[in-house]
């Protein structure tokens, strides 16, 4: 090398990015904590796994938490503008640790196979016998969950946060993966399980290939991965819209996917079905405000200059969801098939405070999304709880006659099924009521009459096996309600108190999401 060159190269100074640590420190704990969660299960002795690992992951989420409600106030980009920390996200991390708590919760009940016959003795294992103590052996074995959880929802947060296609993307991933293999961890029903693992994944890749396909035309427009240089260069060049309009709509691809938007919902019954159900109260829950955070960031900072363009496409794709998602889950007769067609539905619905693309809109969208994660980590709790000699009772014909049986448990699920409905003095109903005003409010009132004519549809199903529980005589077929543990019953308590407590008192989270205020830029 001549000295010119070494001089030139000496003179190289590598600028390290500016990072605000404490505002992402959610993120870092549980990204510690997943990494501390692996070595427990690779060097700590089996018999101490469980109780070293929930130990681990209910601190980290705990002290995730409490980070976040200190953060308050704070309004920031950091990372060299891929991470933004400002109030819907602190509302929306908040919300992801909650009930990631709740969901550990269930999972920590049945560690093993949360499908099977390991929360639950046989019908004729007696209290304290070889056969239930065998039983409750099995189900804390399967300690891997607990690293997958960790690292999902450490991708969920960083999802919500970020502010670049790059950055995003990352977070898309390491979010999915994790939840591949949760949902294939049902042993007692293997095939079904791994049936709708391998469909999730695979379904899962084609629409990050879309979204990834999408981000690089974005990039090639802009010459940046960024956000706010995006919507910069969209301002600036408002005539070249057709590179733009292909990349936004590959992009959205990729994020209607994980709403389970139709016709992108094709993964979400199988699934919901086949997964173990404390990762399916999990994923319906956690997911959906991951995916409709990442989304609202999106179209709200980078593309709210092209919201002519887009708006059309989420009204149609809106009234699709509910419509269909509605229509549908009348002809189930299984009930996690039937909450999952539920769940495309009520995906519908918050897409019209998306559609909104206003304040009120973004503020709806967040208390609808609160809401209905409680509601459902509840409906999916009591459906754990609901069994039979062959394990979850999941067929309808085995909730006939089950308020006669379990009048407590059955006017729980009650009262959820009633939220996803949308009836007064439930959390549902607030949550339609402040998306159905802001659709009005910002001109899509032809979307909420096709919201009301959805949730009419829906309301069928709800009341149908509130119908069969109540209303019908308990038959042979008829299930059984097993007595929850305690971090069952905490899960629950808190769903049914959330759900009751946003739909009589709804003021205080409303107050909380709008002084959230709008997305830093």
């Amino acid at each position: 090398m001549s000295a010119p060159a070494l001089v030139m190269a000496a003179e190289v100074q590598f600028t390290l990015p500016s990072v605000n640590y404490y505002a992402i420190a959610p993120i870092l704990i549980l990204f510690g904590a997943a990494v501390v969660s692996v070595l427990v299960e690779a060097f700590v002795p089996r018999g101490g796994r469980r109780p070293t690992q929930l130990v681990l992951v209910i601190g980290a989420i705990v002290a995730a938490l409490v980070v976040t409600v200190d953060l308050r106030g704070t309004r920031l980009i950091t990372g060299e503008g891929a991470i933004a920390v400002d109030g819907p996200t602190l509302v929306l991390w908040g919300a992801l640790l909650v009930v990631g708590l709740l969901a550990t919760f269930l999972m920590a009940e049945r560690s093993v196979d949360p499908l099977g016959d390991a929360f639950a003795p046989r019908a004729s294992a007696l209290p304290g016998s070889e056969d239930e103590q065998q039983f409750t052996k099995r189900g804390f074995l399967q300690t891997e969950v607990w690293p997958f959880l960790l690292f999902a929802l450490t991708g969920m947060l960083v999802f919500a946060a970020a502010n670049d296609f790059l950055l995003m993307f990352v977070a898309l991933e390491v979010m999915s993966l994790p939840l591949y293999l949760l949902a294939g961890m049902a042993r007692r029903r293997r095939l079904l399980s791994q049936e709708a693992a391998l469909k999730y994944f695979l379904l899962g890749a084609f629409s990050s290939a879309f979204f990834l396909y999408g981000a690089a035309l974005l990039y090639g427009y802009s010459g940046s991965v960024n956000f706010v240089i995006l919507s910069e260069t969209l301002a600036a060049k408002p005539g070249e819209g057709t590179l733009v309009a292909v990349g936004v709509a590959l992009v959205m691809v990729g994020l209607l996917f994980k709403i389970a938007a139709v016709p992108f919902h094709q993964w979400t019954p199988d699934v919901y079905q086949g997964a173990p159900t404390p990762v399916t109260a999990f994923m319906a829950a956690t997911v959906k405000i991951a995916a409709f955070a990442a989304m609202l960031r999106l179209l709200y900072v980078s593309l709210g200059g092209l919201r002519w363009d887009w708006t059309p496409m989420l009204w149609i794709i809106a009234g699709l969801t509910m419509v269909i998602g509605s229509v549908l889950a009348i002809t189930q007769t299984d009930i996690k098939r039937m909450l999952a067609y539920s769940s495309i539905a009520q995906a519908g619905f918050i897409l019209i405070g998306v559609v909104a693309a206003s304040p009120e809109g973004l503020a709806s969208s967040i208390f609808y999304l609160i809401a209905y994660a409680f509601t459902t980590i509840g409906t999916f709790a009591v459906v754990s709880m609901v069994r039979n000699a062959s394990g979850e009772a999941t067929s309808l014909s085995a909730w006939v006659g089950l308020g006669k049986k379990s009048p407590v448990i059955a006017a729980v699920f009650s009262l959820f099924l009633l939220s996803l409905a949308g009836i007064p003095l439930t959390s549902g109903f607030v949550g339609k009521f402040a998306v159905f005003s802001a659709g009005i409010a910002s001109g899509a009132a032809w979307l909420v009459v096709v919201g009301v004519i959805a949730s009419i549809i829906a309301a069928f199903f709800y009341v149908r096996v509130i119908v069969l529980m109540y209303f019908s005589e308990p038959t042979e077929d008829t299930a059984s309600v097993v007595i929850p543990s305690t971090f069952t019953t905490i899960a629950l308590t808190a769903a049914t108190v959330m759900t009751i407590a946003l739909g009589v008192f709804p003021q205080w989270l409303l107050d909380i999401v709008e002084q959230a205020g709008v997305f830093v830029r």
